[in-house]
């Protein structure tokens, strides 16, 4: 409990004690039978427990914000004591403060699983001057920079390990137990907490762009965005307030005027009205129960951006994965050399590798390697002169003097290279043709081994009720159905370009449902666009791009694609308690609001149709945070 609820609890005890031992000498008869003497010692307990309704009340009334629960219970309250109903006054005033406290505790108690995640934010980095170590603001540290990171300390910065080696705690940022090894060369991330060795770090990121600030903006900026019920449960309580206040005071006023007298009688009825009428029920424990949702996800290392896109996740039915880094590990080897025209494997390799000796792609990283375990040589780049590149389709450079081509099938037949079937190569993998002097040389096959527990995302999904999973990649048509058929996968569509891939999703956007979503599961950069284009988009945290998560609404911390199901499922879930509280709160308050109009409800069954509702209502949401 924090001290403000502590404070307020010792508020409601002692209100409780003392309002318990004036019903007790009201109904053994030993209190004075003056109206006056009643109502100051009755007003003790009232004041005790609600004095700072009545300020906000009044606060709020000279501010111009008249219709809230606050003034609801401060009229009704009011009008008890009008009606002389002393003891069920502050009785009504010490439970609705019950039910406040309660709600306190259970707003921060679901806060709590996602502001843990501000406990990630490190407070200092150490620098290395003169042989000492220095603690500076992460803000202060220019990117390049060496940080010492010792034993038990969390990471300030992202960076590359250049010394040391450690076991890294990710807990915090993708709900891992099992910790990670870094060592020399190891890329790094700021958030973790570091195991038993001192390690030294290179930055890479200022702090602002670091995966720790980027965390910490989604986490605050999360509640801000609203899920639909949660909109059309602001602008019902907006006018849902003034409705019912009108109404009770047409209830206490009108059928005296009609029926003649009894104005004591109506102004009671119209009192246990207002205090019916109360919609905190609804307006805490929708906003709550997404609230949970979002922390339950962010429990298991997925942030979700708001209660919107957790809405939308329940209402997915089809699941687009990028290939390569989200069903593949993206971890390019060459697996085949497939030369011709009396070149050799070697020949081959040694084109092919100078060619894409100034390429940071991981496919011409991936044919490098390869050179360099081969031969033991590096790429000698004064053999390379001038490149150019043929979007979407390959490289023309200069090798020797020489003009090499290599890239795909549709840069061959672009430049006329004289091969006719190109399909003959039926290794499945990516192909690399090369020709030189527009003589084809050959093939090189570069494959991407799946994902562990890929398959296991793609059965959960239909596990979860996915109607289709399907499969999008820039690789071959060959490579694309041997993954999409060890998968499970419904669809795919291969040798597509960066904006092909919005064109696909285009034309699934409108294959499907008016009331069913589409999500795009990506982690590169050129599959920013689609993310953004998605009904939902899902970003692979770890090694996903900075421009991949930004347009992302869900972010899996661990690149872990299982998870998907699991958020599918806590936001289902979350759905569900949601319509749950909106049914039973609206039921009852409807059903009790007939009777106390009908003078058929007193003053306590009122409390309950207010306290009693709310409070069942946010137990329930409650179990939102439960995964």
């Amino acid at each position: 409990m924090t001290k403000k609820q502590k404070k307020m609890l010792t508020r409601i005890i002692i209100a409780f004690v003392l309002l318990a031992a004036l019903m007790t000498c009201e109904h053994i008869k030993i209190l004075p039978e003056n109206i006056w003497i009643e109502l100051i010692l009755f007003a003790v307990p009232y004041l005790i427990i609600g004095y700072d309704i009545i300020l906000k009340a009044a606060k709020n009334i000279k501010n111009g914000q008249i219709f809230d629960e606050n003034f609801l219970m401060m009229i009704a309250t009011f009008g008890a004591f009008g009606a002389r109903d002393f003891s069920e006054a502050a009785a009504v005033m010490l439970f609705y403060q019950v039910g406040e406290l309660f709600q306190s505790y259970a707003v921060g108690k679901s806060r709590q699983s996602i502001s843990d995640m501000m406990d990630i934010c490190p407070e200092y980095a150490n620098i290395e001057e003169n042989g000492t170590l220095t603690q500076v603001d992460p803000d202060d540290v220019e990117v390049g920079s060496v940080i010492v990171i010792k034993p038990g300390e969390r990471v300030p910065l992202d960076g590359i390990v250049i010394e040391g080696e450690s076991l890294i705690d990710t807990a915090a940022l993708t709900g891992e137990s099992v910790p990670r090894r870094a060592t020399e060369g190891d890329e790094i991330i700021s958030g973790c907490v570091n195991g038993s060795g001192t390690l030294k770090v290179r930055t890479t990121k200022e702090f602002d762009d670091s995966t720790v600030s980027k965390i910490l903006e989604l986490v605050e900026n999360a509640s801000s965005k609203k899920a639909k019920v949660e909109n059309f449960i602001t602008k019902f309580a907006k006018y849902y307030t003034p409705v019912v206040t009108i109404a009770a005071v047409i209830l206490a006023v009108l059928p005296p005027l009609v029926l003649g007298g009894g104005w004591s009688e109506w102004i009671h009825r119209a009192c246990i009205f207002l205090v019916i009428s109360c919609p905190c029920a609804l307006v805490i424990s929708v906003p709550l129960g997404f609230f949970g949702g979002i922390g339950a996800a962010s429990r298991i290392g997925v942030l979700v951006k708001g209660g919107n896109y957790l809405e939308a996740v329940a209402e997915m039915t089809t699941i687009v994965f990028d290939k390569t880094g989200t069903l593949t590990k993206g971890e390019f080897k060459v697996s085949g050399l497939y030369a011709e025209n009396g070149f050799s494997p070697e020949t081959l390799l040694e084109l092919a590798a100078h060619a894409e000796g100034y390429s940071n792609h991981p496919i011409a990283g991936s044919i490098k390697a390869a050179y360099l375990e081969r031969t033991g040589k590096d790429i000698d780049l004064s053999r390379v002169g001038e490149a150019e590149e043929q979007a979407g389709h390959g490289i023309s450079v200069m090798v020797d003097e020489k003009q090499v081509f290599i890239g795909n099938e549709k840069l061959m037949q672009a430049k006329g290279i004289g091969k006719t079937d190109y399909t003959s190569v039926t290794e499945n993998g990516t192909v690399c043709y090369v020709a030189c002097e527009n003589v084809y040389v050959g093939a090189v096959i570069i494959s991407d081994s799946v994902k562990d527990g890929a398959r296991e995302a793609i059965a959960d999904m239909k596990k979860v009720g996915v109607k289709k999973c399907v499969m999008l990649t820039g690789d071959r048509t060959a490579a694309a159905e041997a993954v999409s058929k060890s998968l499970g996968i419904d669809e795919f569509h291969a040798e597509l370009l960066p904006a092909d891939k919005v064109t696909r999703v285009e034309e699934l956007l409108n294959r499907r449902g008016e009331k069913e979503r589409l999500a795009f599961v990506g982690d590169g950069i050129n599959d920013a666009p689609v993310l953004a284009r998605a009904d939902i988009g899902f970003a692979m945290g770890s090694m996903g791009s900075d421009a991949a998560i930004e347009a992302a609404d869900v972010v899996l911390m661990d690149d872990d694609v299982r998870k998907i199901a699991a958020v599918v499922r806590i936001a289902r879930r979350t759905l569900k308690i949601v319509k749950q509280n909106i049914v039973f709160a609206l039921a009852v308050k409807a059903l009790v609001l007939i009777l106390g109009a009908l003078g058929m409800a007193n003053m306590w069954e009122a409390v309950f149709a207010d306290v009693g509702v709310a409070v069942i209502a946010i137990l329930n949401s409650m179990r939102t945070l439960s995964h």
